[in-house]
């Protein structure tokens, strides 16, 4: 058995309570949908939806110890159905058990139908981890069967309290005087990852001989880069490569989109999901200043799905070319966002009256429809009706990026707006 000081420090920091767990508070503070959970004892199967390091496999620790369940892990890298349904066999004998199934979007869709019966018959509690969205990678059986839980980065005063409580708490690091007079490299490389953090954190401390430590974002840098950093797409870099990538795109760099690409592919990253990530970036950061981008993308997603390893490393190369020479705009991405947020601070807002459907004759008699112009009936398919709420009306949410498609586009709108209000 592994000594508690052999233990890497985030091992040695795991929360074994809630109250314990560093962010996730729309999740675990009082009153909150896991606490709640957790109070009436009547634990559903769980997707836990978030970057490394937020406390996925923690959070279903503790739910184990709180439910009385004994805890089975698995990750789904090195596991398939031989190793659930051992899971499964020891947890009917026991009447019933909580598995874990790290990097559950890993599994392939017969693995995870594997789970399906014992979900059913309450034999098992399944918690699945996955960084990737459940809706494209857990299937529609298993995902119907589960609640799914997002996970947040922590924010910086999340992991500035976490650094420091380890400093003061951990049995290793208080014997020795350590004294943080500069944190921004330690939280920028943390990336908003706890377990990252302390990686971090214990790397520094232990490149120190002596007991007294000083910490600053010079040595924690100068530490950091004399490791030799090598991709490798279940370790840390994964991240960083993608964020380089995308962001090579967004910044119309396609030299530097290729050698991030080619980088992901030699570490044979799951080509699907870099055409996913290219599906995205067509709509937020391109959207109507080329259409076309999006059409693109989506069919290199589908050739790549549908030829794989090594061919489709051609057609990711030809879609990042045409992305990141792209003509750039994020009005449609900024526009949802400022929507998102009406919507969520004005509530359920009356529809007008004329845009509501009238399917009875009692809903006719109330005037429903009732003033509702068909457009194609008008001149130039267009009329000036009003279709916002009345609290929001002349509400602008879509403003054009400045390039030509969109430079025509708001013309256009000018256009009907002109119309509409009369200014």
């Amino acid at each position: 058995m592994i000594g508690n000081n052999e233990k890497p420090l985030a091992e040695r920091m795991r929360p074994t309570d809630l109250e314990e767990v560093s962010g996730q508070e729309h999740l675990i503070k009082k009153g909150a949908v896991l606490h709640k959970v957790l109070e009436s004892g009547k634990i559903p199967s769980i997707i836990f939806w978030g970057p490394p390091g937020v406390g996925k496999t923690t959070l279903a620790r503790i739910i184990a110890k709180k439910s009385n369940l004994q805890f089975f892990g698995l990750s789904a890298i090195d596991s398939g159905v031989k190793e659930v349904r051992a899971v499964i066999d020891a947890a009917a004998k026991l009447g019933k058990a909580l598995l874990f199934i790290d990097e559950i979007h890993r599994f392939n869709k017969s693995q995870q139908d594997s789970l399906l019966g014992a979900i059913e018959k309450g034999i098992i509690t399944l918690i699945g981890a996955t960084t990737e969205n459940p809706s494209f990678e857990v299937n529609a059986a298993l995902l119907s069967r589960c609640q799914v839980y997002i996970l947040k980065s922590l924010e910086i005063e999340e992991l500035r309290a976490l650094y420091k409580k380890c400093i003061q708490t951990d049995e290793i690091l208080r014997t020795k005087n350590i004294n943080i007079l500069e944190d921004d490299a330690l939280l920028y490389f943390s990336g908003g990852d706890a377990r990252k953090l302390l990686n971090v954190l214990e790397l520094v401390v232990n490149s120190f001989d002596a007991e007294d430590i000083e910490i600053t974002n010079e040595n924690v840098t100068a530490i950091l880069q004399s490791r030799h950093a090598v991709y490798d797409k279940k370790g840390e870099m994964h991240y960083d490569v993608i964020s380089a990538f995308i962001k090579s795109i967004r910044g119309s760099d396609p030299n530097a989109a290729l050698y991030y690409l080619a980088l992901m592919i030699q570490a044979g990253e799951d080509p699907k999901f870099i055409a996913r990530r290219l599906l995205i970036l067509s709509s937020e950061d391109i959207g109507n200043a080329n259409p076309t981008a999006l059409v693109m993308a989506n069919n290199c997603f589908q050739a790549v799905t549908l030829i794989g390893y090594p061919e489709c490393d051609l057609i990711l190369a030809q879609t990042v070319i045409y992305l990141a020479t792209s003509t750039k705009s994020n009005a449609a991405y900024q526009a949802i966002r400022k929507a998102q947020k009406i919507a969520s601070e004005s509530g359920n807002l009356p529809i007008p009256l004329h845009l509501r459907n009238a399917p009875t004759k009692l809903m006719k008699q109330l005037n429903y429809g009732k003033e509702y112009k068909y457009a194609h009936d008008y001149d130039g398919n267009f009329v000036a009706m009003e279709f916002l709420p009345e609290q929001l009306i002349g509400s602008v949410f879509y403003d054009p990026g400045n390039n030509p498609r969109e430079n025509e586009i708001r013309q256009q709108m000018q256009r009907w707006w002109k119309e509409k209000y009369n200014y």
